[in-house]
């Protein structure tokens, strides 16, 4: 029986083979399952790290959901709003009620005499609570106090 003398390195032997001779690739890499790095498979299909993705940004970042240019004049009144039928139904006994956040809308009617604290009321709302003996108060905007500057002469002449 003849002995090999010298044994092939295994590196020149596997040449050309992608694995080396550990089966499919992903198998020696020394990660376990974990598949890629960082946000790699964070797609469609990504249920394992949703609850990551969710917690680091949100929502928005699956879905085409708020996506896309809008101009101001498009984007949705997200204000909120009452109707008297609900003011109706929700504050029955009470005389006075604190709607500060809201619009009120005119869509339904007004039983009895009410004060109303309100954001804003439309004019078939106001027409409606009076007409029922009722107040209408509308809490005053706090007005923005902006400081100018004034320019001196000095200021004034280096300009020109």
């Amino acid at each position: 029986m003849v002995m090999k003398i010298k044994k092939k390195k295994k590196a020149v032997r596997m040449r050309g083979s992608n694995s080396h001779g550990w089966g499919f690739r992903k198998k020696h890499k020394g990660r376990g399952h974990r598949g890629g790095t960082g946000m790699a498979g964070t797609g469609k299909r990504a249920d394992h790290k949703k609850t990551l993705i969710n917690k680091l940004y949100g929502n928005k970042y699956f879905g085409k959901r708020d996506r896309g240019i809008t101009s101001l004049s498009l984007k949705k009144d997200r204000s909120k709003v009452i109707n008297l039928r609900k003011i109706n139904e929700k504050f029955k006994g009470q005389s006075e009620i604190d709607l500060k956040d809201f619009k009120i809308l005119g869509d339904g009617d007004i039983e009895k005499a009410v004060t109303i604290t309100a954001k804003a009321f439309t004019k078939s709302a106001k027409e409606k609570i009076e007409k029922a003996g009722g107040k209408i108060i509308v809490p005053a905007k706090k007005e923005k106090i902006v400081k100018v500057k004034e320019k001196t002469e000095k200021e004034i002449t280096e300009n020109k």
